[in-house]
C-alpha cells in the first residue's frame, strides 16, 4: 500500500476527531477537572521526597504550592494562552489557564523545610520528611 500525504492528512482529522470526541463525551475530565494535570515524578530515598513537574511557558510567579496536614501537597498556577493575530489554529494541544494537581504523599514532610526551584519549565521540589517520620536506628542492649 502506496501512503502519500493525503492519506496521513486524513490520519490526523481522523485522531482529532477521535480525541475530540473523547473530549465531548468525558467533559474533558481526561485532561483534570481545571483543563490539565502537569505531568509529575515523585520519588523518595532515606530523607527525603522529590518532586518534578513539567509546566512550561508557566512563569515562577504564577505557581502556588502547598503542604497540608503534612502530606497533601498541592501544585496549582497559571498557563497563559497565547492568541496571534489573525491567526488560523491547526491544532491546539498545549494546555492554558489554571491548573491544580494535589497528591498525598506516603510520609509526613517539614513544610518549613520544603524547597523549590523552577528552571527552564521545569519545577523541582524537595520536601524533607518529618523527624517523626524518618525510620530510626534502634540499639539493643545485651546482658
Amino acid at each position: 500500500m502506496f501512503i502519500n500525504s493525503r492519506t496521513i492528512n486524513n490520519l490526523w482529522r481522523e485522531m482529532d476527531g477521535f480525541r475530540s470526541e473523547v473530549d465531548r463525551l468525558f467533559g474533558r475530565q481526561v485532561l483534570g477537572t481545571s483543563g490539565a494535570i502537569p505531568a509529575m515524578n515523585v520519588w523518595e530515598d532515606e530523607t527525603s521526597f522529590y518532586v518534578e513537574a513539567d509546566l512550561p511557558g508557566v512563569t515562577a510567579e504564577k505557581l502556588d504550592i502547598t503542604v497540608k496536614e503534612g502530606t497533601r501537597l498541592t501544585v496549582s498556577g497559571e498557563r497563559k494562552q497565547i492568541d496571534p493575530p489573525n491567526a488560523v489554529w491547526h491544532r491546539q494541544e498545549r494546555f492554558s489557564g489554571q491548573f491544580s494537581r494535589e497528591m498525598t504523599l506516603p510520609a509526613p514532610v517539614d513544610a518549613d523545610k520544603v524547597d523549590a526551584k523552577f528552571e527552564n519549565g521545569v519545577l523541582k521540589l524537595s520536601l524533607p520528611k518529618s523527624e517523626a517520620s524518618r525510620p530510626r536506628r534502634i540499639a539493643v542492649k545485651a546482658e
